[in-house]
């Protein structure tokens, strides 16, 4: 099993249903020494499932008092396949420690890093 945490529109009903073929379940999480910026998505299965031409895109800043809120969880390693094909080529998959220790994936900007 894999940890993914999602703090924009992987969190979505649609997004999920379309992307895994169910709902998830996860966990509240906080994810510290990053902020939340955009990133413009052109890929149109993206834009459909989500109805959104801008999507959130963690930048990290290394500070401990910027801190971003989010869902923690627990896929597959199909579904983490999968997670990966959703998110389009701006996004780079990395993994983090979180404030209640849990360690998972999570999707950068690529231009922040």
């Amino acid at each position: 099993m894999e940890k993914l945490f999602s703090y924009g529109t992987l969190q979505y009903r649609q997004v999920q249903l379309d992307t895994f073929g169910r709902l998830l379940e996860g966990i509240p999480a906080t994810l510290s020494g990053y902020i939340i910026g955009e990133v413009e998505i052109t890929d149109e299965a993206v834009l459909k499932s989500s109805g959104q031409r801008f999507h959130p895109a963690l930048i990290k800043t290394g500070k401990q008092s910027d801190t971003v809120n989010g869902t923690i969880y627990i896929i597959t390693e199909q579904e983490l396949a999968q997670a990966d094909a959703y998110e389009v080529d701006d996004y780079q998959r990395i993994e983090e420690t979180f404030q209640c220790s849990n360690q998972a994936w999570l999707y950068v900007a690529k231009k922040s890093l």
